[in-house]
């Protein structure tokens, strides 16, 4: 990688000399980054529940990809996509596991780009012989590491509290289940604010002469579910909505304890209205949060004479009780759909209040970004830039994205995906069972296609799109002619080079 980047300064240095002219100023870049988001929590797209007046407000300035999905959705696999701009299909990483990232990632193309680049808040989970990973500076926080910037903070302001374990573990909650609880301190002490805070500091005390990259990352709305007092009541004492149940789940199975792997559940009553509170709560915290980092950092750009660009995304979504599931690592829109929102300063040329409905995924955060910058792109990056859509030059940059996961919390759920913006095609490589769903009509996915007779003509084109895109994959899924079943579905495998989306 350190080749690529010597490279890669030598070509911008030498293109900006042969053109003979002064190249425009970079745009500053904040990336802000929840983690564990759905996609239809923002009241832009017309959710029952949550109010989201900030990332409304950055939406109506530029674009909201409403059919964005996760790459891989779990953190780890999806973070690696974002980061490196390549597809699980392609990369080898499609589960859950880590492997170190040797190829260019995001932060480190644009620090070699001339950027002060950083990170704050959650890391991105990534192995530790991959190193920063670009990010020249980092001010970690977390929700169960001890000892992190964070921590020693919130330890230094609460002595008697255990740190954010002891109060996680007071509380009775849990990283990665759904029972909730307010936030007993005082709220500038949350890990969300927290994480505000120093970001905002970042833009306020980094030099201006080079651009900035900052990456707020959040831990929210990932389980603990503790939001402040004052808006897990607001959202307790509301009508919240029911979950989605598809006519298709086996109702039989589910129990409200759950599952050992806390990933199946019948999630009803009070135990879905706290779950619900805080996590609605968390989201609208976030929100009320951002509106700071992002005047502040406009501001920051404006000062300097330098464009800007926001985006806003997450690794992946949560099930929420959808469908009998709680947690990720599903195709389903709770789990795989996922906030996407590019926002730029005038100059940059960008549409303003444009709901898209091309499928994206996070691979093509880095390109886009990359684009904006008007860096160039690593030759190791399959992902596509969105800037075309952005400026209204195209309507979508591809016919269909597929997705993926490798069975994580039982052999069945193993999965790949394939959406065009309307349709959803599911194949389970353990069992062959294929799923069809209408998001235009059916955006809820109550409705199975696959299952409804009279549907084979609709059918038949999909399923023969994931023959084609999986022949050659090393897990032998497709032999180019039929989708194969049974076959391992391991979380890492060494992708052939000649396979790419």
């Amino acid at each position: 990688m350190k080749r690529f980047l010597v490279c890669l300064t030598l070509a911008i240095v030498l293109r900006a000399a042969f053109a003979g002219t002064t190249p425009p100023p970079r745009p500053d870049l904040l990336l802000i980054m929840p983690d564990q988001m759905r996609g239809d929590c923002l009241s832009a797209v017309g959710h029952p529940q949550v109010r989201t007046p900030t990332l409304d407000a950055l939406a109506a300035q530029g674009t909201l990809f409403r059919r964005a999905y996760s790459t891989v959705p779990s953190c780890i696999p999806a973070r690696f996509a974002l980061l490196t701009g390549r597809q699980a299909q392609s990369s080898g990483v499609v589960g859950y596991a880590m492997r170190r990232v040797t190829e260019p990632t995001l932060p480190a193309t644009l620090a070699a780009a001339g950027y002060a680049t950083v990170l704050v808040g959650r890391t991105m989970h990534q192995s530790a012989d991959s190193g920063d990973l670009g990010y020249a500076r980092q001010l970690l926080g977390s929700t169960y590491v001890a000892d992190d910037d964070y921590d020693q903070e919130l330890k230094r302001a609460l002595p008697d509290s255990g740190g954010i374990r002891g109060i996680v573990a007071t509380l009775r909650l849990d990283n990665n289940r759904w029972p909730a609880a307010p936030w007993p301190h005082p709220e500038e002490l949350h890990p969300t604010a927290w994480i505000v805070r120093r970001s905002r500091e970042i833009i306020t005390t980094t030099p201006t002469e080079r651009p900035l990259f900052l990456t707020a990352s959040f831990y929210a709305p990932h389980p603990p579910l503790f939001p402040p007092r004052r808006l897990y009541e607001k959202h307790l004492g509301s009508a919240l909505p029911p979950v989605a149940m598809g006519a298709w789940v086996d109702r039989g199975r589910l129990r409200p304890e759950g599952d050992k792997q806390g990933a199946r559940v019948l999630l009803e009553g009070d135990t879905l209205r706290r779950a619900q509170a805080g996590y609605f709560g968390l989201i609208e915290h976030i929100d009320e949060q951002i509106a700071g980092l992002i005047a502040d950092f406009r501001t920051r750009s404006e000062r300097a004479g330098r464009p800007w660009v926001i985006l806003v995304t997450t690794d992946h979504g949560e099930m929420l009780g959808d469908h009998g599931y709680f947690r990720k690592c599903e195709p389903y829109e709770g789990s795989g759909n996922i906030p996407f929102i590019v926002a730029a300063d005038a100059a940059l040329g960008l549409r303003r209040g444009l709901q898209s409905l091309a499928p994206v995924g996070l691979e093509d955060v880095m390109p886009t970004l990359l684009d904006l910058a008007g860096v160039p792109r690593p030759a190791t990056v399959d992902g596509l830039s969105l800037v075309p859509v952005l400026r209204g030059q195209a309507t979508r940059v591809r016919d269909w994205l597929h997705f993926e996961h490798a069975p994580t919390y039982s052999e069945e759920q193993g999965f790949h995906a394939l959406a065009d913006g309307r349709y959803k095609y599911i194949w389970r490589p353990k069992s062959g069972r294929e799923q069809l769903f209408d998001l235009a009509q059916d955006p809820h996915e109550l409705v199975d296609l696959a299952s409804q007779p009279g549907q084979a003509d609709l059918l038949a084109p999909w399923r023969q799109r994931l023959t084609s895109r999986l022949a050659g994959r090393p897990e032998g899924f497709s032999d180019g002619e039929k989708l194969i079943p049974g076959r391992p579905y391991p979380r890492l495998h060494p992708a052939p080079k000649t396979i790419r989306p």
